[in-house]
């Protein structure tokens, strides 16, 4: 009888797939839903020139970089560009790679500025960093692989300005929404002391 038990037990185990998730994989998995939903916002925004979007997700990474650091950034950044590939229907397609391409520079990037004096490099400095770098990610994929022409060069200035204004943008509204957080948790503390 225990081992009929035991057997159904067993059978059971094996039908069914556990996974056992932590609070940072939830935390990973809200972030990653959020910068989703602002890429699919961005998708709907008309672009006056293919490739130049604002890059809203951009703000959610930031915020994830100051809070949880680096590898968190990191994971909720490559999740938004896979899930966002699968469901606009671009996974494996010359989109995804640019994307991808200029993801992984600008978390290159990123991770080599928060080694910066933090005095002087915030949020918005690297936003304009990681919008540069994903830009010069973007554009080394096209030469190398879809365009591989010497006009291109023309489009950098182009480009370059648009990750500018972008990044700067970008990196004011994370630093605002820090602020405001840091400002309520101090309000908060003020009031317990």
């Amino acid at each position: 009888m225990e081992e009929r038990g035991v057997s159904n037990s067993i059978s059971d185990s094996r039908s069914a797939i556990l996974l056992h998730t932590t609070a940072e994989d939830h935390r990973i998995a809200r972030m990653a839903a959020v910068a989703l939903g602002l890429a699919i916002i961005e998708g709907a925004i008309p672009s006056p020139l293919p490739g130049v979007k604002p890059g809203l997700a951009n703000i959610v990474t930031l915020i994830v970089l100051s809070r949880y650091g680096w590898r968190v950034a990191a994971w909720v950044s490559l999740l938004r560009v896979l899930a966002g590939s699968l469901l606009f229907g671009n996974f494996l397609a010359p989109g995804f790679f640019l994307s991808l391409s200029g993801t992984l520079l600008s978390l290159f990037a990123l991770g080599m500025a928060m080694h910066l004096p933090g005095r002087w490099f915030g949020p918005v400095s690297q936003s304009i960093i990681a919008a540069f770098a994903h830009i010069a990610g973007q554009m080394i994929v096209v030469y190398l692989w879809l365009i591989p022409q010497a006009g291109i060069a023309y489009l950098i200035p182009v480009f370059a300005a648009a990750a500018l204004v972008f990044g700067t943008v970008n990196g004011a509204i994370a630093a605002s929404f820090l602020g405001n957080e840091t400002g309520a948790c101090n309000d908060v503390a003020g009031l317990k002391v």
